[in-house]
């Protein structure tokens, strides 16, 4: 998720004003275009750190398919359905308001899911027969990936937003020849559901990327944390978060507010501590590329 810098509305607000307008004229494409700027600030560059393209042949029009080549050996390819049009439709926002959340997670594959799924990749080790679930995952590439690579026992690929679980189960659908024998499924999950109590203390590690922008959603995000990860033996959640102003301070405060320890660092990896230095010196690849903004922190989160 990556929203415009200097935002000061909540993502909420604007969502119900965008609604207000469809209801009473149908809005242009000038500023349906403004509306979603507003929200959510659109990518189209990343770190490349996994090499991808674009499958011909999608067999709906406002999708596209990812073929993603993992670079490690006999990795399988993984395909990820997307959508790609450009502007949000009338029933997102309706979405968005009935369930009480934003609309990142269709709007493209972020860099931060790229940086986790990368690093997921190099540290495969740490997921070999563990439970791991993905938080706020939109298209779920991370959970693929460690799906596909470390030999988990269990991957729970979730999101908040049923339009985007869709999308995930038609991905997992999609890889399930290269899971092997992992378990992995969609889930439906909101951060501030009570009737979870089934997957309660149940997994050793929690993966998420780009998850802490909207502060209203810190203290639900902090809770579900401590509330999902194992108790008995050891387990950790991993954040990929840029700094984004004072957001990730913010919900860092959450965490310690929820009696959880935290640990946050900067240069986690070298390939990605490569790719960002390079293009705070201006290789000219990503124009837009701010260090607050842009760069993920890697932070640990523990009971």
């Amino acid at each position: 998720m990556e929203t415009g810098a200097g935002t000061s509305a909540k993502a909420s607000t604007l969502r119900w004003k965008i609604l207000r307008q469809a209801l009473l004229r149908k809005p242009n494409d000038e500023q349906s275009a403004i509306g979603v700027e507003r929200i959510t600030r659109k990518t189209t560059q990343g770190f490349n750190l996994i090499p991808s393209h674009l499958v011909d042949g999608s067999t709906r029009s406002t999708d596209a398919t990812v073929c993603y080549t993992l670079p490690i050996d006999s990795a399988p390819k993984l395909y990820v359905t997307q959508r790609v049009v450009d502007r949000a439709k009338l029933s997102d926002f309706e979405i968005c308001n009935e369930y009480n959340i934003d609309n990142t997670g269709l709007v493209c594959q972020w860099p931060s899911e790229e940086a986790l799924a990368y690093f997921c990749l190099q540290n495969a080790d740490m997921f070999r027969s563990k439970r791991v679930i993905e938080l706020g995952s939109g298209y779920g590439l991370a959970g693929l990936v460690i799906a596909a690579v470390t030999e988990a026992s269990e991957v729970v690929i979730s999101d908040g937003n049923p339009q985007v679980v869709d999308y995930i189960q038609r991905n997992i659908d999609a890889n399930s020849k290269a899971f092997g024998g992992t378990k992995v499924k969609a889930m439906m999950l909101h951060w501030n559901q009570k009737d979870i109590s089934n997957i309660s203390n149940t997994f050793d590690l929690i993966v998420a990327s780009d998850c802490t922008f909207f502060k209203e959603f810190h203290n639900d995000l902090a809770q579900i944390v401590k509330f999902l990860l194992e108790k008995v033996r050891p387990s950790e959640a991993i954040f990929f978060s840029p700094k984004r102003g004072d957001s990730l301070d913010k919900f860092l405060e959450k965490v310690k507010e929820s009696s959880l320890c935290f640990s946050v660092r900067e240069n986690y990896d070298a390939e990605i501590w490569k790719r960002h230095n390079q293009l705070m010196n201006g290789d000219g690849s990503w124009p837009s590329y701010e260090k607050d903004h842009c760069y993920p922190l890697l932070v640990r989160i523990m009971l």
